[in-house]
């Protein structure tokens, strides 16, 4: 079998697992289109994290496995979008936070100059002191009490500062700004990335992974503990979207009319519309960032960035600079990264910090990468669409495994209650065992570099 009819039947058989999803009611299939829809969205989106990984991986070979905190930030921008300022935050500490934020990060350019212009020796160790300590007393006394004076704003339904929708009540209606916050997700997640890379690009493929994952838990517990910013683990609720709301579609005349002449009631089809909608929207920030990825992968820079992956020592010998061209690509992909945790929090229409584990954002997408095809940006999409397939369906197939070890026997039976639980346990043993199968039997992936 030729690898272009190898690949297509892959992208058959996986579209194949998801429309039978949706219409048939049969083995472990729902029968569904309501669950297809649902599940092909979060497909999208894991795909596109899957994107953003193999850029990292696939183009430069960086180790990264602090994606759940990028997808943090990507949905934390969602909240400081698209969310309505808190009415008299800022007038009650938000100057006061946004000024000590500017302390704090004047304290820290003035410790860089500081030691950049004056010459070793005591009196820049003394300097370098003096100014980290006043700078940070200071910074804390600004801080703390913008901090207190936000919190204490109705802390049962906000006690945050709020968003940039300007709808105020109706802020809602603005559904377009949550579109607006999926790239500034990615600009987040840009930042850190350039700070993080800044410091930790230098170090061994294993040093950077711990480096990265550790500064992930870190942006996740300034996001779980600084409620002013996000309400902490407090969550924030009613985000508004790109796509119109299910009652507002049963209440149309017009869209009755329109269910009616489907064959569908209002709400059969309002909720259909409205994932198909989000459908929509998803699939062309996919096509787009795929086809740029594309278009960077076949560039002399995607040239580059393979030959460096290669073999560093050679890529210096010939001029280029590494360090840069690795901090390049790790903001590429931990943006992408971003946008797609933006995009999360949109579609879940809350922020929910407790919810980022490393399991779902951090192994399943290495999984995606790593059975689609690493350095294959095709593969890693199809990966995503196939591991995000598995991820929700072992549950029921590990269901129907127990119903059938345990026809007729007593349900008091010791097998059959241990293998009544096993569906629950079922998610994490079919990962590895995918993940073994093909690494041992297509190391490169289903779809791989070519």
């Amino acid at each position: 079998m030729s690898l272009s009819l190898r690949n297509t039947f892959l992208v058959l058989f996986v579209a194949g697992l998801y429309l039978l999803e949706g219409t048939t009611e049969y083995w472990i299939f729902s029968g569904s289109p309501d669950s297809a829809l649902k599940m092909l969205n979060f497909a999208l989106i894991a795909a596109i994290m899957a994107l953003g990984v193999n850029l990292q991986w696939g183009f430069a070979g960086l180790f990264n496995v602090g994606i759940m905190g990028f997808v943090a930030l990507g949905g934390l921008a969602a909240v400081l979008i698209s969310m309505p300022p808190t009415e008299g935050a800022m007038a009650a500490g938000g100057w006061r936070v946004l000024l000590g934020l500017l302390m704090g990060a004047a304290t820290i350019v003035l410790t860089v100059l500081a030691r950049a212009k004056m010459a070793p020796g005591r009196l820049r160790t003394l300097t370098t002191l003096g100014i980290l300590v006043v700078g940070f007393f200071v910074f804390r006394w600004v801080f703390d009490g913008g901090v207190a004076g936000v919190e204490a704003i109705n802390p049962a339904s906000t006690g945050n500062i709020g968003g940039l929708n300007f709808g105020g009540e109706n802020y809602k209606d603005y559904g377009w700004m949550a579109i607006v916050a999926w790239p500034v997700g990615g600009l987040f997640a840009a930042g850190a990335a350039w700070v993080i890379g800044k410091t930790a690009l230098g170090l061994r493929s294993d040093y950077l992974a711990i480096a990265t994952l550790g500064i992930a838990e870190i942006i996740l517990a300034v996001i779980k503990n600084e409620d002013w910013l996000s309400r902490g683990v407090k969550n924030v609720t009613g985000l508004p979207r790109p796509v119109p709301y299910e009652i507002d579609l049963q209440s149309d005349p017009t869209f009755i009319e329109r269910a009616a002449s489907w064959g569908l009631d209002p709400v059969t089809a309002s909720t259909l519309w409205v994932k198909i909608g989000y459908s929509l929207i998803f699939t062309v920030f996919l096509v787009v960032l795929l086809v740029l990825a594309q278009l960077a992968l076949s560039s002399p820079w995607g040239r580059m960035m393979r030959a460096i992956r290669d073999n560093e020592t050679a890529a210096e010998a010939m001029g280029k600079n590494v360090t840069a061209r690795h901090l390049q690509i790790f903001i590429l992909g931990s943006a992408i990264c971003g946008i797609a945790g933006a995009m999360i929090v949109t579609i879940d229409g809350q922020l929910t910090p407790t919810s980022y584990q490393p399991l779902r954002f951090t192994f399943l997408i290495w999984v995606m990468v790593i059975v689609g095809g690493s350095g294959n940006n095709f593969g890693a999409v199809l990966g995503g669409f196939l591991i995000w397939w598995l991820w929700v369906m072992v549950e029921p197939l590990g269901l129907w495994v127990a119903e059938v070890t345990t026809a007729g026997l007593d349900p008091t039976n010791w097998f059959a209650v241990r293998m009544s639980e096993f569906g629950a346990h079922m998610r994490l043993l079919t990962m590895g065992v995918v993940m073994l199968l093909v690494l041992r039997f297509s190391p490169r992936g289903l779809m791989p570099e070519k």
